[in-house]
């Protein structure tokens, strides 16, 4: 569970001597960092959140078909990843199909992306133990979701920054941040590192510096 990662993030910090840092994260990285934020409030000084916002109830509301004539990308993998075994047993070895639909259907810009990186990713996943392992991180979302259900508002600066989920951390991070920033990135996939590189580097470094 994010927790847990967050409390081996928050040993490193202590390990290497930081009494305060300023933490981040894109995707699950990103609820990881609010798990550290919320639960080593002392050590956090501001937190960024890259286009997804931690896991809470609203999970539980998502469609279980694609809605009808709606105009949006029905997370299909959300459930897919919570079978335990089976994804191992389809996916071995065949990574790279997944990976290719995954940045075909997030992306705007397609070049952001290379052949290469897209090898990079497939060959991480390939093995059924890093297909397992990856899995487990949604698999936890439900434990995530009972630990969001104790965390207090964070108080320290928070900036939510997003592309294509944008929406998802403007209805979010109000019930979960005092002092918010919310910033969206236009004409941008999920992958707002890759395709917007510069601008998403912009509002960090501002927010940052502020």
């Amino acid at each position: 569970m994010k927790k847990n990662m967050a409390k081996d993030i928050f040993e490193l910090v202590k390990k290497l001597g930081f009494e305060k840092v300023y933490i981040g994260g894109h995707d699950i990285g990103a609820h990881v960092a609010l798990s550290f934020a919320v639960n080593h409030p002392e050590t956090a000084a501001k937190l960024i959140m890259l286009d997804t916002p931690h896991p809470d109830t609203g999970m539980y509301h998502l469609p279980m078909l694609p809605v009808f004539g709606a105009n949006y990308l029905y997370p299909w993998w959300l459930a897919f990843n919570q079978v335990k075994e089976l994804p191992e047993q389809l996916l071995e070895g065949r990574m790279d199909i997944v990976i290719e639909w995954l940045f075909k259907n997030l992306l705007k810009d397609q070049e952001s992306i290379s052949d290469f990186d897209k090898a990079v990713y497939s060959s991480a996943y390939n093995d059924k133990n890093a297909i397992r392992a990856s899995n487990a991180w949604y698999q936890a979302f439900p434990k995530d979701i009972e630990d969001s259900k104790t965390y207090d508002k964070l108080k320290i600066p928070v900036i939510g920054i997003g592309g294509s989920g944008y929406d998802l951390l403007q209805m979010s991070l109000p019930n979960t941040a005092t002092n918010l920033q919310l910033k969206k990135i236009e004409d941008c996939g999920h992958f707002i590192l890759s395709e917007k590189p510069n601008e998403t580097a912009e509002l960090m470094i501002n927010f940052l510096m502020q």
